[in-house]
């Protein structure tokens, strides 16, 4: 009944005004305005998807390209490593031959004298070996294997064993060949003769 109330009015209200006829009613387009705006306001689930989707696609790009600069960065960083590895290799090389190039130049002079006696030659060899111990207490190489020394397996490499009364037992009785070291990395084991 009332349908046929509301349809009555919008009848009369056209016989006034044929301008507004056939025209909705203002509350009609409020209201049809406002579910407009819901349905527009209410995503639909393809589009959440598609968002999602899109939102992931640019995390994706990040996280690769992320990954791309470490791995770039890494590959630089262990190339400019060995280069300096090798470059303090060369150093350190070159300066140990400059401190044994002394001793090498002391050799030739030797060579190149044409007559020296036996006592001239063994104070060549003399200031020769002065010439060696300095260039290796420069470089910081010690030497290690001294007779009467506590025999250490590792510090001495023992070759032989005596019985020996005056000696005390694992003492080093007779030294072969001397050892080296820097510091506390050895170079060269000292061979060694042992007293039990």
């Amino acid at each position: 009944m009332e349908k046929k109330e509301s349809q009555r009015q919008t009848a009369e209200a056209e016989e006034k005004d044929p301008k507004t006829a056939g025209e909705p009613s203002p509350q009609t387009q409020e209201q049809a305005g406002q579910a407009g705006q819901m349905e527009s306001e209410t995503p639909k689930p393809g589009e959440e998807l598609q968002k999602k989707l899109e939102e992931t696609s640019r995390e994706l790009e990040k996280q690769k390209d992320l990954l791309l600069r470490t791995a770039a960065e890494y590959d630089n960083f262990r190339k400019r490593t060995a280069r300096e590895k090798a470059s303090l290799y060369n150093e350190a090389t070159a300066a140990a031959v400059l401190e044994i190039l002394t001793v090498a130049d002391s050799l030739e002079r030797a060579l190149e004298q044409p007559d020296c006696t036996a006592e001239d030659m063994r104070k060549g060899v003399e200031l020769v070996q002065r010439q060696m111990k300095s260039a290796l207490e420069k470089l910081g190489v010690e030497e290690m294997g001294a007779q009467g020394d506590p025999f250490d397996p590792e510090l001495h490499n023992a070759i032989s064993h005596v019985e020996d009364g005056e000696s005390g037992d694992n003492t080093v009785v007779k030294v072969f060949q001397k050892g080296y070291k820097i510091g506390d990395r050895v170079i060269r084991h000292a061979m060694v003769q042992v007293a039990n």
